[in-house]
């Protein structure tokens, strides 16, 4: 049995992997995509750039930040079979994904209102590179928006779990995988940050 645990362990961590590899390509491909039309459209980017609130995407870059040092220390608390302590900090996980899509949530709706989203009047009317920085912007921090409600979700299921025990000390292969696919969100966003906000 404990060979075949192992195994299954051994299983479970390798497909993690290749997930977040692929999941890594589709990143990698928009910072790609990103890349291009900003050799192209370098004036228009900075422009772009500078429409964006550079204190909110500092302050979501900290809450996630401290949202990957949370989900770190709940896995550290389960292995030190303190439990209360791991759901606590998963909690604060969740919170800090709660915070980041409030402000991301404020952000948009600022930016809609003001008419800036692909294909608003003000857009097409405007030059074409700014255009294209603002439909890269929303559907790449619309695509790692969704990774951040996906991730949540997960830690919140497996707070669940720990919560009732069913997460023993001695096999954290689901905790481990539910933080390694959020200190992937979190990567995410470091790139995304200086790409989108402090572009020059």
């Amino acid at each position: 049995m404990e060979h075949g645990g192992h195994r299954d362990g051994f299983a479970a961590k390798l497909g993690m992997w290749l997930f977040l590899f692929t999941e890594i390509l589709l990143f990698g491909g928009l910072f790609l995509l990103y890349a291009v039309y900003l050799r192209r459209y370098p004036a228009e980017f900075a422009m772009g750039g500078r429409q964006l609130d550079w204190m909110l995407g500092t302050a979501n870059s900290v809450i996630l930040l401290t949202s990957s040092l949370c989900a770190a220390m709940g896995v550290t608390a389960l292995q030190r079979d303190e439990s209360r302590r791991a759901v606590g900090l998963l909690c604060a996980t969740i919170l800090c994904a709660a915070g980041f899509l409030a402000i991301k949530y404020f952000e948009w709706s600022a930016k809609i209102g003001h008419g800036v989203y692909p294909g608003s009047e003000r857009l097409k009317s405007g030059p074409a590179g700014e255009s294209i920085f603002f439909s890269l912007y929303y559907m790449t921090t619309g695509i790692h928006g969704l990774h951040v409600i996906i991730g949540a979700g997960l830690l919140a299921w497996i707070s669940v779990r720990v919560g009732f025990g069913k997460i023993p000390a001695d096999n954290l292969i689901l905790l481990e995988n539910g933080t390694l696919y959020w200190h992937l969100v979190d990567l995410v966003w470091i790139f995304i940050f200086p790409l989108y906000y402090l572009v020059l």
